[in-house]
């Protein structure tokens, strides 16, 4: 089960969801209960838009929002990542069950293989079906809230797209970078899926170039959260650090049990 890869598609994919949600402006007058929703959004960022600043107010609320989801994003990964590391067993009963005759043998094994590990391989879904209709909102806030669109912040014009890229780039460059640092520990990393963590900033770039600069301040800042929650909570270096530990000391204890079978032989 290629997890990460299905994760990063999805992600593409509600891209395009959200880039072909609503258009229609969403004031105080919308009556639907997912347009008060989006109102609600948009007058928080309003809220926090100190000094009369938007784009102040897009990065503090994006900040805050993704700090709220913290507890989330770690279950995701902790989810993922006991699942990739189940990866080598998994192959191991694919190659004991070959062919459409074992898939129901199969999937008892890969059920007891779970069970046995403790893993639940739809866990890492659950986050991400709680945190989707929150970024829709968000997404929707800063699209169809006629307040947000208006307003400069730094270089850009909020309601229109960013004329030197740099927002797109950056976004562009922090997805990488999440991928990237997502995937370094992984112990199974398919051609497939480095392939994608290449196509999903490009892809980002191009969302980015397309869209107002609201919302590509939303995605950069989104991001560059991302990759700072990535090494503060699931840091790979340390992972793969951990795993080199421990493989050490698994290597140190089989050389003594070598080492005391020896000196038993020699004593006999």
């Amino acid at each position: 089960m290629k997890k990460k890869l299905n994760l990063s598609i999805l992600g593409a994919g509600v891209l395009l969801l959200l880039s072909a949600c609503g258009r229609s402006d969403v004031t105080s007058h919308s009556t639907g209960l997912w347009e008060r929703l989006i109102l609600m959004f948009g007058k928080a960022i309003q809220g926090l838009s100190f000094g009369g600043s938007i784009g102040l107010g897009i990065i503090i609320f994006t900040i805050l929002i993704r700090a709220v989801m913290i507890p989330l994003y770690n279950r995701q990964i902790k989810s993922s990542r006991e699942l990739q590391e189940l990866q080598p067993e998994l192959r191991r009963l694919q190659s004991e069950y070959p062919g459409r005759e074992n898939r129901e043998a199969l999937a008892y094994a890969q059920q007891d293989l779970y069970k046995e590990h403790g893993v639940n391989p739809y866990a890492s879904f659950v986050p991400l079906l709680i945190q989707f209709p929150i970024l829709m909102a968000l997404y929707g806030a800063l699209t169809r809230v006629p307040e947000l669109r208006e307003g400069t912040f730094l270089w850009v014009d909020l309601g229109q797209k960013d004329p030197y890229f740099i927002l797109p780039i950056l976004a562009a460059a922090f997805t990488f970078l999440s991928t990237w640092l997502t995937n370094k520990a992984a112990k199974d990393r398919s051609a497939m899926l480095l392939v994608m963590n290449i196509m999903l900033p490009i892809f980002i770039f191009w969302f980015g170039t397309q869209i107002s600069s609201g919302v590509a301040l939303y995605w950069a800042v989104s991001n560059a959260f991302q990759v700072i929650q990535i090494l503060v909570f699931n840091n790979p270096f340390k992972i793969i650090e951990e795993r080199n530990r421990l493989e050490m000391e698994e290597k140190e204890r089989k050389a003594k049990i070598r080492r005391a079978k020896k000196k038993a032989h020699k004593r006999k």
